[in-house]
């Protein structure tokens, strides 16, 4: 958006986009215009032969020279054209790069909840299919469509200069031809609106039944999920099959009248003839010059459909980068001291309906926190507001005595390790997965801080070691080995503040326990922040915080909990029946 609060028009941003390399455009469209006027000169040669021949012209070197001329025209216009594509192409890859720079940018910047309203798939489809299908209308719009319009209005002022009437006449055929196109793009924008629709839902739908695929499998539900898939595969051929049923006979109807000229033309030519209004050499002209008009307009009549889509995509592209973002400042303009955490009365919501109701809480620098209470209590929204994931409601959340709004994400997540039950590994090898978390560590130091995470061993046991691939999303690994392995990313960070929510959810007990003490050691001297529903891991937090309904119900250390805090002692005694009932 502009600073007057208006949104901008996506003819506005077609134009920013193009001139990140306006020097590159503007280059390949001089050469493009050159390429066309000299693809339309080999014209005026033919009709020099043409009257040669008429006027019964013998001499051979005239004719020899006559095509040596249309020659190096023709070498002219594939050389020029060669190098204006290039250009182009070579500046819309810059482009569409930047395009997918300030999307995945744009995405880092939104909050988490904001980015989550849409599909992973859709995402995808957009900043990779999308933008990807952009490159050739952009690549060619420019430069074609340009020199393609300012050589044709050169060639019909020349028409005028010879005989304005014939000029005119031959006209005829086109506003015929522009009512059909006008028909055939009727609809074209709401058509293809819904066949981005369709993809997307096709898209979406293949993404969640291959993601699905074990769990449909093991319920038996493969004929109904794949039933789901076929519907969503055929709404997305058939809204591309209406669409081309519905614009054909418009179509094939606008490109046979469009470059028609010489239909009305060639009568009017010979009445002309006839009635002494013009003689033989400028009707020959005239004609030549009517088929110099003809290919040039076809080809920015062929762009027409693609500079529509091409509108639609930016459309898409722009509802992205126009969304709202965190707001953090550039640089920072206070000083944080040290590193204690602070909640000042955060209130926080999904959309409409609020999760946190005044939340106030003090997290001392080194000291060990849980957040503990029922599933949907609030404790990692709590988690997610201090990783900065998204921007508190109302309220503060103060880092080092600073409003975390005031400092650069980039220097803020200096200061936190986060890592989730949502745990994600890069198809990457398993060393360059924990390096991420440090991208300056050395092997060794990678090395250690799997081992002191308990990831050292089963990583050995690989079949390539610390070179093994994890694999999309970490696949190639079990989700205790992805947990570790994250943890062990954390580590490396070396952040002042960790957070761990529910980050041994899919660890096994011994796996754990080792875990707890690899993370008792990497902590010293750091803040803490566990969630976990296996209440025997955070028994010795400095302090735990007890939450219910979004609201801090008590906090303490465990002893004092079991005495004073009901739901703390009943979450407990359930924990301590169910680990009894697993050693039975």
């Amino acid at each position: 958006m502009n600073q007057s609060g208006k949104k901008r028009g996506t003819l506005s941003w077609v134009m920013e986009f193009a001139g990140m390399n306006k020097k590159a455009y503007v280059t390949s469209v001089v050469m493009a215009i050159i390429s066309v006027v000299a693809g339309f000169i080999p014209y005026l040669y033919v009709s020099n032969i043409i009257r040669a021949l008429i006027e019964g012209n013998k001499d051979m070197h005239f004719y020899l020279i006559q095509c040596g001329y249309i020659t190096v025209c023709w070498l002219v216009n594939r050389i020029f054209h060669t190098i204006s594509t290039t250009m182009s192409h070579k500046a819309t890859f810059g482009v569409l790069a930047e395009i997918r720079r300030r999307l995945t940018k744009k995405l880092a910047l939104m909050p988490l909840g904001d980015v989550m309203d849409d599909s992973s798939g859709s995402y995808k489809n957009i900043i990779v299919e999308r933008v990807d299908s952009v490159e050739t209308t952009l690549a060619h719009i420019i430069p074609e469509v340009i020199s393609n319009a300012v050589v044709p209005v050169g060639i019909f002022v020349l028409m005028l200069h010879v005989n304005w009437k014939l000029a005119l006449l031959s006209l005829l055929s086109v506003p015929l031809g522009a009512v059909f196109y006008g028909l055939m793009m009727s609809g074209a924008g709401e058509s293809f609106r819904n066949t981005i629709e369709k993809t997307k839902a096709l898209n979406d739908t293949a993404v969640e039944y291959i993601n699905g695929i074990e769990v449909i499998k093991a319920f038996g539900k493969t004929k109904s999920s794949y039933e789901k898939f076929i519907f969503a595969a055929k709404e997305g051929a058939d809204c591309f099959i209406e669409w081309m049923r519905r614009c054909n006979l418009w179509q094939n109807l606008a490109m046979t009248f469009l470059p028609a000229q010489l239909l009305s033309l060639l009568p009017f030519t010979g009445w002309f003839i006839i009635t002494g209004r013009i003689d033989g050499t400028d009707a020959l002209l005239m004609i030549i010059l009517t088929l110099g008009l003809v290919s040039p307009f076809m080809i920015i009549a062929g762009h027409m459909d693609n500079m529509g889509k091409m509108g639609s995509i930016i459309g898409e592209v722009v509802t992205i980068l126009e969304k709202r973002e965190m707001k953090r400042p550039d640089v920072l303009n206070e000083a944080i001291t040290g590193n204690d955490i602070e909640f000042k009365n955060v209130h926080f919501g999904y959309k409409d309906k609020e999760v946190l109701h005044g939340i106030d809480l003090r997290i001392k620098e080194g000291t060990v926190t849980a957040l503990v209470g029922p599933s949907g209590s609030g404790k990692s929204t709590i988690a997610k507001l201090l990783a900065s994931f998204w921007d508190v409601d109302d309220g503060e959340v103060l880092y080092g005595g600073v409003d975390i709004r005031n400092i650069p994400l980039t220097e803020y997540n200096k200061h936190i390790a986060y890592v989730s039950q949502d745990n994600y590994l890069f198809n990457e090898s398993i060393m360059e997965n924990i390096r991420m978390g440090h991208t300056g560590a050395t092997d060794d130091e990678v090395v250690d801080a799997a081992k002191a995470c308990g990831c050292h061993d089963f990583i050995m046991k690989l079949e390539k070691g610390y070179e093994t691939i994890a694999g999309d999303a970490g696949g190639h690994l079990s989700g205790g080995e992805r947990q570790r392995i994250c943890i062990a990313r954390a580590m490396l960070k070396n952040a002042p503040v960790v957070i761990l929510d529910e980050a041994t959810a899919y660890t096994d007990p011994e796996n754990e326990a080792l875990i707890q003490k690899s993370v008792a050691k990497l902590v010293s001297g750091k803040t803490l922040i566990v969630i976990a529903h296996r209440l025997s891991t955070i028994a010795s937090a400095d302090q735990i915080i007890v939450i219910d309904d979004g609201e801090i119900i008590s906090c303490g250390t465990q002893e004092e909990l079991l005495k004073s805090c009901p739901l703390y002692r009943d979450m407990w005694n359930a924990h301590i029946s169910s680990k009894d009932s697993e050693v039975a």
